[in-house]
């Protein structure tokens, strides 16, 4: 693709991330973080707000190991927050005043909806695969092999999940704002002036992408259920839920030390999430990529040197 050959040297590693949203994308940096989405009228509506990412971190969030699940589930509820933000943005302020009375329930069904959407994914990640695989008694005893059928089935599920959120038109677009923030991280990176035709000569895979981390997740956890000892279904469910934060924790360092280091170890372990990124996302359109720099550019420390990684 013209986009990626065009993509130029990246100068340093920022520790500026982000996420797609409805018709906007949100980018955390050091100090600050800020959500820009394209209103309905056209124009970009911009929030910033302050952010303890650096050295003013609190302590739990920078031990190795540990910092991985604290970081994951902030970094969840603050998607979601603002992901709910940039959806009511784009209703109309004339509609918003027809339906005052009724926003407190539709912001109850949303939570709730969300809430028992996270609980049938995490049962369609941890109970189904175990569930499936256990009926293939030939393996049932043989934990390892075990372990590796039920990863099989979990990496299965999610890429066709994702490939099947590509075709719906809603998703797409959003797949396009995520295009649209790596390629803006990475022109940051390159140290070239933000502007719409920097932006769109940049690669828009990134090693340091949720998505990439997602599938980290899944190939550690086939690794660490290789050693429980349980063959009964039920245990091993038990089990993967009680260690799903050993398992994030190792994940986290595993996609810092591909995110930061370039050698043959860290660009196996890289491949199968940036391949995916061909998935999750997609070139971006010009307004699009407006938003994106919009979104970045308050995230950007007055002193370079604090957002080096």
């Amino acid at each position: 693709m013209k986009a990626e050959k065009n993509q130029t040297t990246e100068k340093f590693k920022s520790k500026i991330g982000g996420q797609a949203l409805i018709e906007g994308i949100m980018m955390l940096g050091v100090h600050k973080g800020a959500m820009a989405c394209r209103l309905p009228d056209g124009s970009i509506d911009l929030e910033t707000w302050d952010e303890h990412n650096g050295k003013d971190a609190p302590l739990y969030r920078r031990i190795p190991f540990v910092r991985g699940t604290f970081n994951f589930i902030g970094s969840m509820a603050k998607g979601y927050k603002y992901l709910m933000k940039s959806a009511d943005k784009q209703i109309p302020e004339d509609e918003k005043a027809q339906t005052k009375g009724e926003s407190a329930v539709t912001g109850l069904i949303m939570t709730l909806g969300t809430v028992i959407g996270v609980a049938f994914a995490l049962a369609i990640f941890m109970f189904l695969p175990k569930w499936l695989v256990g009926f293939i008694t030939p393996v049932k005893e043989m934990r390892i092999l075990r372990s590796v059928l039920e990863g099989i089935v979990k990496i299965a599920i999610f890429v066709g999940y994702m490939a099947a959120t590509a075709l719906m038109k809603d998703i797409a677009v959003t797949y396009r704002y995520h295009g649209a923030e790596h390629k803006t991280i990475a022109c940051h990176e390159a140290k070239l002036p933000l502007t719409v035709e920097n932006v769109r000569k940049q690669i828009r895979f990134h090693k340091r992408c949720g998505t990439s981390f997602i599938f980290i997740v899944l190939m550690v956890s086939i690794f660490v259920m290789c050693f429980i000892p349980f063959t009964v279904t039920w245990q091993r469910i038990v089990s993967g839920f009680v260690l799903l934060p050993v398992v994030i924790g190792i994940s986290y360092e595993l996609i810092r030390l591909a995110g930061n280091n370039d050698n043959a170890f860290t660009r196996v372990l890289s491949a199968p999430g940036l391949w995916l990124q061909r998935i999750t996302t997609k070139e971006p359109t010009d307004a699009q990529i407006e938003v994106a720099i919009a979104a970045i550019k308050p995230c950007i420390p007055d002193n370079i040197e604090e957002d080096v990684w």
